[in-house]
């Protein structure tokens, strides 16, 4: 048994959608120091280019941005990875999107979005990607990990309908396609983080401690809690987990 290389990532490329902050960028990060070509994308063009910039420093990054809410979208990113790479080994489904309103007043619009890029895009990008990772087979495992949440594992007192459906659906998805694209050497997971400060967790990133309070480990998570769980599933020693979803959320699940 050699376990001296069984978490390196060098020699492989990544795609990390949502790649510009945030979880994505967590991700990102921690693939570029364990040695992979990294390609991060976003909708803004500006916030993407400056995020891949900065993140050069720890190896080579590069800045594809892509609204991926559409089909066509998701189409454009596949055509401008593909003028730079012949191959994918690892897919982060990480962008996404969240809305909330009360039950009375929540809007068609807001669950729309959030549905589209939560659980439409996820599918259809990898799809799109799927020759890119099946090119990847011939040298080891290609990996394609959906970023779900907590909240669609278990229920939040936030009013936040559509993301929570959205995530509980992503995970099934993640199930139904680690069955179909296992054979062909393509394994698909999926991580469920719980509070990190993030813009899109804002309650996390600016009441961490009165957030904390409900967390059984005391505390929000940290980059390296992401980077752990992102490297492990892309990395050799996450080859044999297959349709699960690895939930990273300092206990807080089990304290609903």
């Amino acid at each position: 048994m050699d376990l001296t290389n069984l978490f390196s990532l060098k020699g492989r490329t990544a795609l990390v959608t949502g790649g510009s902050r945030g979880i994505g960028r967590m991700i990102a990060q921690a693939y570029l120091i364990q040695g992979a070509r990294v390609y991060i994308s976003a909708r803004g063009a500006e916030a993407c280019d400056r995020a891949a910039k900065e993140l050069s420093e720890l190896g080579a990054c590069f800045s594809l941005p892509a609204d991926v809410s559409t089909i066509e979208g998701a189409q454009a990113l596949s055509d401008a990875y593909s003028k730079n790479e012949s191959e994918l080994d690892i897919l982060v489904n990480n962008a996404g999107s969240a809305w909330g309103a009360p039950y009375d007043e929540f809007p068609e619009s807001g669950w729309d979005r959030v549905m589209d890029l939560n659980v439409k895009t996820p599918f259809f990008l990898t799809q799109i990607m799927t020759p890119l990772l099946r090119k990847a087979t011939t040298h080891r495992l290609a990996k394609v990990i959906n970023i779900a949440s907590v909240d669609g594992i278990s229920v939040s007192p936030r009013e936040t309908y559509s993301y929570a459906a959205s995530k509980a659906g992503l995970i099934q998805l993640t199930r139904m396609m680690a069955l179909r694209l296992a054979p062909e050497r393509i394994v698909v997971s999926a991580i469920a983080p719980g509070a990190f400060a993030t813009d899109m967790n804002k309650t996390a990133r600016d009441h961490a401690d009165e957030v904390a309070a409900f967390i059984p480990l005391g505390r929000i998570g940290n980059p390296e809690d992401i980077a752990g769980a992102a490297v492990y599933l892309a990395s050799r020693a996450g080859d044999y987990v297959v349709g699960s979803t690895l939930i990273v959320d300092g206990g807080a699940t089990h304290a609903r």
